[in-house]
């Protein structure tokens, strides 16, 4: 029997502006963003960036239920096109912690070998046949290791647009992590992929998106992390992007897998100490928004 919808709603620390890249914003401690997800009802998380937990796998995982968290998966950015740079290792050193913490997922998003996501080069014929081998090297490493691999198709990093990433579903057999605000971005439409290819799909992360913003970031009038900063995401229910029709889509096909609020932040400086405007109410939000769909569909 299938997890009802309302249980298999997860975290991830880029909410509260936690990520890998440098000078991405102010960094909150784990000690208040894990403490605010169990706040808000949530009782799964992704691992967030190297850094934030502790590095050992067990250590990773007795921090997560000392709050009372289990964990989702782990983002891992890697090089994929390089055909003179191995990724395994590296996804392996991933797998280790997610499988001492009983976690199912392991995300890959095909990174260029630069910091950030502002800008990105165009991958050859050779670069290609690298990046969807690699692929299918990981995922088959992933189930022996009992993990799902699902690729992320994320701004700035090599497998970004609408298109780039049907040419991985078609050439390629590794899981789809379907992130809604960073397919729109790149110009997809993850309305209609998750209607045309929902067994694919492995793992979702939910986003909504302020059009206006991303408008910008697609015609090259505003960099992705200014977007960020200014709101380009916002609490599901309050963007533009029809998160009902993915929701629905996806559960009527049967999906049993995590969704992930993912509303990438950064943060100029800590919220104030009662959380109130920070980080913490927008999570809150997304989550009640994704409760009550969860109710309409269960109703």
């Amino acid at each position: 029997m299938t997890t009802p919808l309302a249980q298999r709603i997860a975290g991830a620390p880029i909410s509260w502006g936690v990520c890998e890249v440098p000078g991405w914003g102010h960094q909150l401690p784990p000690e208040l963003v894990l403490r605010q997800m169990r706040e808000v009802g949530l009782t799964a998380t992704e691992f967030g960036p190297e850094g934030f937990l502790p590095v050992a796998p067990a250590d990773k995982a007795a921090t997560l239920a000392s709050y009372g968290l289990k964990a989702v998966g782990q983002f891992v950015p890697v090089v994929l096109h390089d055909q003179d740079r191995d990724p395994l290792p590296e996804v392996e050193a991933a797998i280790a912690g997610l499988v001492a913490a009983d976690a199912g997922t392991v995300v890959v998003a095909a990174a260029t070998g630069a910091d950030g996501y502002d800008e990105r080069p165009e991958l050859d014929a050779a670069g290609w046949a690298s990046l969807l081998a690699n692929l299918d090297r990981i995922s088959a490493t992933a189930a022996d290791a009992g993990l799902v691999a699902t690729l992320h198709p994320h701004v700035g990093t090599m497998i970004e647009s609408g298109e780039e990433t049907r040419r991985v579903l078609d050439g390629s057999g590794i899981g789809l992590c379907l992130d809604t605000g960073h397919l729109l971005i790149g110009g997809g439409d993850p309305v209609a992929l998750a209607a045309e290819r929902p067994g694919r799909i492995s793992h979702v992360h939910l986003k909504d998106v302020r059009m206006d913003l991303c408008e910008q970031v697609v015609a090259g009038k505003m960099p992705y992390t200014e977007a960020v900063a200014a709101g380009m995401y916002v609490p599901l229910g309050a963007g533009d992007i029809d998160i009902a029709a993915i929701v629905r889509g996806l559960e009527s096909d049967g999906y049993a897998g995590w969704y992930v609020l993912e509303q990438d932040t950064i943060l100029d400086s800590a919220p104030a100490a009662d959380g109130a405007g920070g980080p913490v109410e927008e999570v809150r939000a997304s989550a009640a928004h994704l409760r009550s769909l969860a109710a309409d569909l269960e109703g």
